[in-house]
C-alpha cells in the first residue's frame, strides 16, 4: 500500500497557480469532503492557489469493528486508549510526500506549499511537515492532535523550525477531545514552534468563523 500513488481531486485557479494547498480529509470521508470550502475562502485572484484533496486508501479500521473505509491509519481501542498503527502513519506520510513532489516537479517551490488536514488528515499533515527537509509555507491542523506514539521528537528537522502552524479545535469535540489537541499545541510550543491557536464552540466539524480565520492565515503565509 505504501508504494501506491494517491488519487486526488484537483481544483485549479483561472491563472497559473503560484501556490498549492494539499488538504487531507478525516476518517471515513474522502477528498470531496473539503472541496466545498474552496469558494467559501474567497481567495483573491491575485493569489492563484491550486487545491489538492487526496483520497485516503481504504483499510480495515479496528475501532470501527474492522470495517473497511478510507483511513490514513488504523486505530485500535486498547484498554480504553486509542492506539494508532505507526506503520500506517509512515506509509501515508510517504504517499503525501509523493503528492508534494509532483507539485514541485510542476514548478512550485516547497515554500509555496501548505499541508492541511482535518482529524486523521491533520495528524498526517503535522507528522509529515515537521519532518520535511525543505521549507514549507505552513501547516494547517484542524480538529486533530499528534497521537502518543507520534509526539514531538528529535526527528523534527531544522528546515521547518520557524514554520507557521494553524491549529483549530471545537470545545465540544467528542471524537478528539480538545485537551488532546492542547497537549499537542503545548508540546510544540515548548519546542518554540510558531502556533496560531483557535477554538470554537462546536463539535468535530468546521464552522464559518473558522473558515474566515483559515482564509486570513492562508493570506498571511502566502503573501
Amino acid at each position: 500500500m505504501a508504494s501506491e500513488k494517491l488519487d486526488f481531486i484537483e481544483i485549479n485557479p483561472q491563472a497559473k497557480p503560484t501556490a498549492a494547498i494539499i488538504w487531507l480529509h478525516g476518517l471515513g470521508a474522502d477528498g470531496h469532503d473539503f472541496e466545498p470550502i474552496v469558494p467559501e475562502l474567497h481567495l483573491p485572484k491575485t493569489l492563484p492557489v491550486r487545491f489538492i484533496f487526496p483520497h485516503a486508501p481504504k483499510r480495515a479500521v479496528s475501532i470501527n469493528f474492522g470495517m473497511v473505509m478510507p483511513a490514513w491509519y488504523d486505530i485500535m481501542d486498547v484498554a480504553g486508549l486509542h492506539k494508532v498503527n505507526a506503520d500506517d502513519i509512515l506509509a501515508s506520510s510517504r504517499q503525501l510526500k509523493d503528492v508534494m513532489q509532483a507539485e514541485i516537479q510542476k514548478g512550485l517551490p516547497p515554500e509555496r506549499i501548505i499541508l492541511a488536514g482535518f482529524s486523521q488528515g491533520g495528524t498526517i499533515a503535522l507528522h509529515t511537515g515537521l519532518r520535511y527537509d525543505r521549507k514549507l509555507a505552513g501547516i494547517m491542523a484542524l480538529s486533530t492532535c499528534l497521537p502518543a506514539a507520534d509526539q514531538p521528537s528529535d526527528e523534527y528537522v531544522a528546515a521547518n523550525r520557524d514554520i507557521s502552524i494553524f491549529m483549530a479545535h471545537g470545545t465540544r469535540d467528542p471524537m478528539i477531545p480538545i485537551e488532546k489537541a492542547i497537549e499537542t499545541r503545548d508540546a510544540l510550543k515548548r519546542l518554540e514552534y510558531n502556533i496560531r491557536w483557535q477554538e470554537y464552540p462546536m463539535d468535530h466539524s468546521v464552522c464559518h468563523e473558522e473558515i474566515q480565520h483559515i482564509r486570513s492565515w492562508i493570506m498571511a503565509v502566502l503573501e
